[in-house]
């Protein structure tokens, strides 16, 4: 059975990562498609160059974008009955990933876990 990939809603029904998708470059578009279709037949097997675990998280996973002139990054993590959330999306400017991002999807990883339960 392949692997689901589900965008994270908000209480108002924004799915932030979707519209995040949606104005990546054709060239990044291309590439998240790509990178999609590898973690749906893959899973959890599909590691770096595409996907790589966020340092300090247990749970946490980004998917590794590039275009012509930037890199993008999806933070993601593998739920029940083999699913994999996307919870935010963004474009990094700095070498390091910026601590807030990261917080972002914490906070959107804790919120999707507690209403499912």
């Amino acid at each position: 059975m392949p692997w689901a990939i589900e965008y994270y809603a908000t209480v108002d029904g924004k799915r932030p990562v979707e519209k995040f998708i949606d104005s990546l470059s054709p060239e990044g578009k291309a590439n998240y498609v790509f990178i999609a279709d590898l973690l749906e037949e893959y899973g959890l097997n599909v590691k770096e160059p595409y996907v790589k675990p966020i340092t300090g998280s247990k749970k946490l996973f980004e998917i590794r974008i590039k275009d012509r002139s930037n890199i993008h990054r999806i933070f993601y993590f593998a739920y029940t009955g083999k699913k994999f959330i996307l919870l935010h999306g963004f474009t990094k400017k700095t070498k390091k990933t910026p601590r807030k991002e990261i917080e972002i999807a914490i906070k959107r990883m804790q919120d999707y876990i507690s209403k499912k339960r």
